[in-house]
């Protein structure tokens, strides 16, 4: 199946970036990484290396949020991209936004 991107994300995604990260360190470092998300160019990675270097299980298809996206991705629609930060101190990839996109992708096409 076709994964139709937006050329950029959509503005309301860093503020959920900016609360998801909020949670897992101080606020003012967020908003730091918040601002550099964007900035960044978009680059293409293969969704299930994505998993593996977050480290996330896979929601399933009854989570609410991975249906609606499935919904958008068989009607054609273009999803936004997933804000993703490299924690450089403990190696991790953190899925600022994205999450539940990323699984509905990987329903579709694990390599989109």
């Amino acid at each position: 199946m076709d994964i139709k991107w937006l050329d950029k994300s959509e503005e309301h995604d860093y503020p959920a970036a900016a609360s998801y990260l909020g949670l897992i360190m101080d606020r003012p470092a967020a908003k730091v990484i918040t601002d550099k998300l964007k900035q960044v160019e978009m680059t293409e990675f293969v969704a299930k290396d994505i998993f593996r270097a977050c480290g996330h299980p896979m929601l399933g298809i009854t989570d609410r949020c991975v249906e609606k996206d499935l919904i958008q991705i068989a009607r054609g629609e273009k999803l936004s991209p997933l804000l993703l930060y490299k924690d450089k101190a403990n190696g991790k990839l953190i899925i600022a936004d994205g999450y539940h996109r990323l699984c509905a992708v990987y329903k579709c096409d694990e390599q989109p």
